[in-house]
């Protein structure tokens, strides 16, 4: 074997090191040489591609809680329908950015291209409705009133309809059980503004651009409750909009269901027996102004005497809130916001002020006794009082002689609240007060609850007004003046009045004073308002806040959160004064200014209690007010421009208890009749899959009622749906009681 010598190996070895050297550097700087080309000299461009990549998100919306009357039956809930949506990417990729399928899909379903086109336009500070404001990687809802033929059209012929899907969605519907309007009670949605979106950006509740969110009513008030959570699948996506990747996603979780007070049957009576009142007032004819009563807007509060809870609540005009499904048209918000409708989205009952007229005697009485006036005094009923050369009238002129204070509320005395009113601005100082004067008449007005929020949980609630000294003093400070530019000392009335209020508008003067013991002048108070201290006075004095919703159900039913009852004050009466005003008020309803409206009335059985209230108002044709209560519940109507308050709202109030009892027309008690005797206590019942159990409606009230007590007795029966409630039965003795009673006229 030879031997290699060492040497001779080692420089083939060298040779082949440095090569290998020689190769790794230069690969080195080869890649040194590309990354500073990229990084150095083509950095600031790369980086602005690679700015174009980023993760976009795909919205699958939360089906929305249903808001539900007191035994179950849906007010609002979801529905399905065929909605039919366009991809913007995909449209964007088509040399045309897709206007030739949407001109044909235009064309499939019966609408302009225009409109279609609009619709997938994004929303910017320039574009105007409509378009879209939500995700442009989202699809575009184009339509949700698809047919089924027009769905089948676009899936059959994929190919020519690219990007568009018609699919089944789940849509807000207001189902008006029975005709159950309840418009203004349950609002409406719209969607997401970006000042919202950002306002909620660090909340537990942030808001997504595709979210709709409650814009009124219990929507609004119970929004974040009822929304849930939406779903969202996120995207990488280049800077041309393809999807390159899938981040991750996260499921959708449906909101709660809202259980209320309000009961499908009585709010469906007392929408049409305030519409009813409201016509036959249009009939009536006003002395004062030699036309017929106009009777233009209305409101009533049904609510239970003993928790606050509210059973119906209307407002009239009133609206469909389905009309602002899948979007309002121009025109239809149009009709909802302008003069010519009266604005109908208004909840008069909680936005609508008016001067309360005798309604609010009950408190001027409260306040006469806190003064130190004897309830059982004697005090002059004249058919007028004069103060300082002006005159006073009674309603009528009517002389009734000296009375004490409970005959003033039954007959509705103005002359003897006139005169405690008057006495009681004299002692503190007339129109130059003393420093601390006692202001009784208006303090008692505060202490039951006017001039402030009720606390009802419904957004956008008014406070109302009491002219006590100090709103007198601001009200004086910013109009001074404009009225001491327009008033004229031998002007007009209107005139006169700017001269006066320039001169001394600050002070309390005797007239102020006088107006305002009944309720006149410019003290105004909402429905609620006087319905929560009509219900304290038949509970023995505690002021409720008003409530309308009643528990909060988890959508697997698990977790019920129930909305209690929550006082916010006491009546300033001690429980000899309010018995005494208590056997008043039910005097009104037997032989005072309500008796005639309540002939027949079963009293021994139900004890009614009422007032009626007549309130002008300089300029138009007088209020109408009905106050009335029982033990179970208050009832408050008022009519604008409407007449009496026996006259126009006494028929429509008088009904609805029919209604709640199953009093007949003979006063007999028919109890299958009643359509809520006793307030509801028990909530609907609620299934293991979290569903709600709403009653079946039948011909019989009383069934109804006793088949919800007892519950389905096959589980099999449990696929129950809220039928159509029938037509109140109230309506038809309305009818009758009105032709009996011809033209006769009530007193306020």
């Amino acid at each position: 074997m030879t031997n290699i010598p060492e040497t001779g190996r080692t420089p083939r070895v060298q040779t082949r090191l440095v090569i290998v050297q020689i190769l790794v550097l230069s690969l080195l700087a080869t890649l040194g040489g590309r990354l500073w080309y990229l990084q150095i000299r083509e950095g600031s461009e790369y980086a602005k591609e690679a700015s174009g990549n980023h993760v976009q998100q795909v919205v699958q919306p939360a089906v929305r809680g249903s808001i539900l009357d007191a035994r179950g039956v849906a007010l609002a809930d979801n529905e399905t329908r065929l909605v039919v949506s366009a991809s913007r990417t995909d449209l964007l990729k088509m040399k045309d950015d897709g206007k030739a399928v949407l001109t044909k899909l235009a064309g499939v379903l019966g609408m302009e291209p225009k409109e279609v086109m609009e619709k997938v336009r994004l929303c910017d500070a320039e574009t105007p409705q409509p378009c879209w404001n939500g995700s442009p990687y989202q699809p575009i809802p184009i339509t949700d009133e698809a047919t089924p033929k027009q769905a089948l059209q676009i899936r059959e012929r994929a190919e020519d309809f690219p990007g568009i899907t018609a699919e089944p969605q789940a849509v807000r519907r207001y189902a008006s059980p029975g005709q159950a309007n309840t418009a203004q009670v349950l609002g409406y949605l719209s969607p997401v503004t970006d000042e919202e979106i950002q306002q909620a950006q660090d909340t537990d509740s942030p808001f997504l651009r595709s979210d709709q969110v409650g814009r009124n009513g219990l929507e609004r008030q119970y929004d974040k409750e009822l929304r849930g959570k939406a779903g969202v699948t996120r995207y990488e996506v280049d800077n041309l909009g393809r999807v390159i990747g899938q981040a991750e996603s996260d499921e959708a979780e449906p909101g709660s269901n809202l259980v209320t007070s309000i009961d499908a049957r009585v709010q469906r009576v007392a929408e049409y027996e305030l519409n009813e009142a409201m016509k036959v007032a249009r009939t009536e004819w006003d002395r004062n102004t030699n036309e017929r009563y106009k009777a233009d807007a209305g409101a009533v509060v049904v609510m239970e005497a003993k928790t606050g809870r509210v059973v119906a609540m209307a407002s009239n005009p009133t609206y469909d809130p389905n009309a602002w499904v899948g979007g309002i048209s121009a025109k239809d918000y149009k009709k909802l916001t302008g003069k010519s409708s009266n604005y109908p989205l208004l909840n008069r009952a909680i936005q609508g002020q008016a001067a309360p007229g005798s309604i609010f005697k009950v408190v001027s009485t409260a306040a006469a006794v806190q003064a130190g006036y004897d309830f059982d005094g004697n005090y002059e009923c004249s058919s007028s009082y004069s103060v300082g050369g002006q005159v006073f009238k009674n309603f009528e002129s009517q002389n009734h002689g000296a009375i004490d204070l409970g005959r003033a509320l039954e007959v509705s005395c103005d002359t003897v609240y006139y005169r405690l009113a008057h006495q009681e601005w004299q002692r503190d100082g007339g129109i130059n007060p003393k420093n601390k004067p006692k202001d009784w008449f208006y303090k008692a007005a505060h202490q039951f609850g006017l001039g402030k929020e009720t606390g009802i949980d419904l957004p956008n609630e008014v406070t109302g007004r009491v002219p006590d000294r100090d709103w007198k003093q601001n009200y004086w400070t910013a109009n001074k003046d404009a009225w001491c530019k327009t008033g004229k000392k031998d002007g007009d009335y209107v005139e006169q009045i700017a001269y006066e209020n320039c001169l001394e508008g600050n002070k309390m003067r005797a007239g102020d004073e006088i107006n305002y013991s009944i309720g006149q002048g410019d003290t105004l108070v909402t429905p609620v308002q006087m319905a929560t201290i009509y219900a304290a006075i038949a509970n023995g004095g505690t002021l409720y806040d008003p409530t309308v919703g009643k528990a909060i159900i988890s959508p697997d039913g698990k977790q019920v959160t129930e909305i209690k009852p929550k006082a916010h004050g006491k009546l300033p009466v001690d429980k000899q004064t309010l018995a005494k005003m208590d056997d008043a008020l039910a005097g009104v309803a037997t032989r005072g200014t309500a008796a005639w409206r309540f002939g027949g009335w079963p009293q021994d059985e139900i004890e009614m209690h009422a007032k009626t209230g007549t309130a002008e108002v300089y300029g138009k044709q007088t209020t109408s007010w009905f106050a009335t209560y029982t033990e179970d519940y208050a009832i408050v109507m008022t009519i604008s421009q409407g007449g009496t308050g026996s006259g126009a709202s006494g028929p429509a109030v008088r009904n609805i208890y029919d209604a709640l009892y199953g009093v007949s027309d003979d006063g007999t008690i028919n109890k299958k009749n009643a359509l809520l005797p006793t307030p509801q206590k028990n909530l609907p019942k609620i299934k293991t899959d979290g569903s709600i159990v709403a009653p079946k409606i039948s011909k019989d009230p009383a069934k109804d009622q006793q088949a919800y007590q007892k519950g389905p007795e096959n589980p099999a029966d449990q696929q129950q749906v809220a039928a159509t409630v029938q037509e109140p039965t109230a309506g038809n003795r309305d009818t009758r009681r009105r032709q009996r009673r011809g033209k006769r006229r009530g007193a306020a």
